[in-house]
């Protein structure tokens, strides 16, 4: 199942874009990011059992288990592609969150859009870790 990245915005060479690859790179499963300009720019066309994620601070807050559980069910049950859009600095409308399979938050603050980005790389990592039955994730 491949994990695909939309997100907003240029992340160039940062501290957070070392994150981002860092993380990325250790992930088994195929990833992609697909960057877009600020504004306008053409999203990528949703492939058949594309399972659509939004980064909303109105979303759900999953714990790192219950997002590895989630990914889960999404491979086993087929789905080809889970497609984790980070929007623009004034994030989604209405009708962008009713068409989402899952609003995702990382919690109630704003998140810088870099930040979140590298944020939700590292959970990516660690949940096919967890699904994997790798040492990373260390329950407390």
């Amino acid at each position: 199942m491949l994990l695909h990245v939309v997100a907003r915005g240029r992340i160039g060479r940062s501290p957070e874009a070392e994150l981002v690859d860092r993380y990325l790179k250790r992930i088994v499963w195929p990833t992609r990011v697909t960057e877009l300009p600020d504004t306008g720019g053409k999203l990528p066309t949703l492939a058949t059992q594309t399972i659509r994620v939004l980064l909303d601070e109105k979303g759900e807050v999953l714990g790192s288990i219950d997002f590895a559980r989630r990914l889960e069910r999404w491979r086993d049950s087929g789905t080809r592609e889970v497609r984790f859009m980070i929007g623009a600095a004034d994030g989604f409308g209405d009708a962008e969150r009713a068409e989402a399979d899952l609003l995702l938050s990382f919690g109630r603050a704003t998140w810088p859009h870099m930040l979140a980005r590298a944020m939700l790389a590292e959970q990516l990592f660690r949940a096919t870790a967890i699904l994997a039955g790798h040492p990373y994730h260390r329950e407390g």
